[in-house]
């Protein structure tokens, strides 16, 4: 009979089932988690799951399909990936699923928790915490359309207040995989800290409902020592880290001081991978990371500035070299000699 259980919650889980708990993973950020990026995680601190941007489930069937397509490039050494698709029409879902499933990636999600005023008048996002019963609907659709792959949804704990003891049990009602909880409302945004004593109590309904599906928090995550303790504190399955990746691919392996020299090597190989994947037309959404790996050193706003009248890789190749030969190399020295 616990063989049975076991096999049931494996069916149910499809991958999520085969991964050791607690599960870190990558969260999907507009315009940073693209196919460069990850690329450059996977190569140097690969999470345990990756996500895609989010893409716009109607906008690959009505006549996006040919730019949006690129959110959803990824390559072997990114597995397992989950696609992630945001709606408010339930057969479109159903048709991103089937295309995602056809890709090859490995689960789907389902935002139900971005904020952004365009998605939310749109009926999606945040806004399906105010439609349950559409919201369900959508991932049942999402269901028929992966059949065998595993379906789940990124949410918050509610969109102008906290509902999160009506709004989770009407999603576990569907068993999607995999529930992750960003402990915030959709009104503040990311402006408050998150209540991570939120997850807990996320944790509690779905024992309390006897459901298999895996509970992630999200939220002011800093680093691995901070992702353990949170998932400590609430019991959660996993942990979904954002904002502590910028300038950082190293996050998820602890430990990793990185010298200056080897981060802006990174930095340059992360430019060279974005520009031979999206050209650079799309440049200047390169340009966003800068900012997360040029701080915190003595020379580091002047560099930011040289990099940011940067138009390809090859000029930001020629700035990170004069400044390493140059600034970096003089300033070691000075501090060496006590100037």
């Amino acid at each position: 009979n616990n063989r049975v259980q076991v096999l049931d919650e494996y069916m149910s889980l499809g991958f999520w089932g085969r991964l050791r708990r607690p599960i870190r993973v990558l969260a999907p950020m507009a315009a940073v988690t693209d196919a460069a990026f990850r690329r450059v995680i996977a190569k140097y601190a690969k999470p345990d799951v990756l996500w895609t941007e989010f893409v716009s489930a109607d906008g690959l069937f009505k006549g996006g399909k040919d730019v949006l397509i690129r959110d959803l490039w990824f390559s072997q050494q990114e597995r397992p990936i989950v696609a992630q698709f945001f709606t408010s029409d339930p057969q479109m879902m159903r048709n991103a699923a089937q295309l995602a499933r056809e890709l090859g990636f490995d689960g789907i999600d389902i935002n139900m928790g971005c904020p952004d005023r365009a998605v939310v008048r749109s009926g999606a996002g945040a806004a399906l915490m105010k439609n349950s019963d559409l919201a369900r609907e959508i991932i049942r659709e999402a269901k028929a359309g992966a059949v065998d792959i595993p379906v789940s949804v990124k949410t918050r704990v509610g969109f102008n207040k906290d509902i999160l003891d009506d709004w989770l049990p009407e999603l576990l009602k569907e068993e999607p995989a995999v529930v992750t909880i960003h402990a915030r409302t959709s009104k503040e945004l990311s402006l408050v800290p998150a209540r991570w004593e939120r997850v807990k109590r996320a944790v509690e309904i779905r024992d309390e409902m006897g459901k298999e599906t895996l509970i992630f928090g999200n939220g002011d995550v800093k680093d691995m020592l901070d992702a353990e303790i949170k998932i400590k504190e609430t019991r959660a399955d996993g942990v979904m880290i954002g904002r502590a990746i910028f300038g950082n691919p190293w996050l998820f392996r602890s430990g990793q001081e990185k010298s200056l020299p080897e981060k802006l090597a990174v930095m340059v190989e992360h430019t060279f991978l974005y520009e031979e994947l999206f050209g650079v037309s799309k440049f200047a959404i390169m340009k966003k990371h800068y900012k997360g790996y040029v701080n915190g050193f003595e020379g580091a706003k002047e560099l930011r500035i040289r990099l940011m009248e940067a138009e390809n890789a090859e000029q930001v190749a020629s700035i990170v070299d004069s400044f390493i030969l140059q600034d970096y190399k003089s300033s070691t020295i000075n501090k060496e000699m006590g100037a």
